[in-house]
């Protein structure tokens, strides 16, 4: 009989130990403080692809200026003529008068480039004008001042026709210096339609200050 007993005791008693821890770990784990994770809980830098957050203004371009004026004399700024000339030699030079006529001052400078016209849609005739001489000095140009290019006219009659192909032109096409936008004077005459021709039936000198001759 006190065996008996001693062994429902003892039972009891280890029973009961194992209930309480038991009990114990569920309890421990209950009140554990979570751990930081690694994965979860980070923060990372937003990668090059994500977009700002809100409110953060993403960082603005400035475009670049434009180029400052040169001073360079331009076609709108400019009254394009032709004056009275002198023959040499088969050939005639006549002054190409380019007068300021707007507000401010503007420089030119070098060759103008000059080529025949003729037809009603204004086509070139034959080569533009050859350039002779050295580029000049740079010429300011006040308001109502003028700067001239000594531009030869050959007469295209002492040319072989098959040769030459003369035809008629209206007057000149003119590019000021620098510049893209043309002008135009009216000189009714001949031109040879030809680059073939032995020579160059217009020529042009560098500009300088002045009118030329008249």
């Amino acid at each position: 009989m006190v065996r008996v007993r001693i062994s429902q005791i003892g039972l009891t008693l280890t029973a009961a130990a194992v209930a309480a821890a038991v009990a114990g770990c569920g309890e421990g784990t209950n009140n554990a403080q979570p751990q930081p994770s690694t994965s979860a809980g980070a923060t990372t830098a937003p990668s090059s692809s994500e977009s700002p957050a809100s409110g953060t203004q993403a960082p603005t371009t400035t475009a670049p200026a434009a180029p400052a004026d040169n001073g360079t004399c331009k076609a709108a700024d400019l009254k394009l003529s032709i004056g009275r000339g002198d023959a040499a030699a088969g050939t005639v030079y006549r002054p190409l008068i380019f007068t300021n006529v707007s507000d401010h001052e503007c420089v030119i400078q070098g060759f103008p480039g000059v080529s025949y016209v003729g037809g009603a849609d204004g086509h070139q005739v034959g080569p533009a004008a050859f350039r002779e001489g050295t580029k000049g000095d740079p010429v300011t140009l006040a308001k109502g001042a003028s700067a001239y290019a000594d531009v030869g006219f050959v007469n295209v009659q002492n040319y072989d026709p098959v040769t030459c192909q003369p035809q008629p032109v209206r007057g000149l096409r003119v590019y000021p210096p620098q510049e893209t936008a043309s002008m135009f004077v009216e000189l009714s005459g001949t031109g040879c339609g030809s680059d073939k021709i032995p020579g160059n039936q217009l020529t042009v000198k560098t500009l300088q200050q002045g009118t030329g001759a008249q």
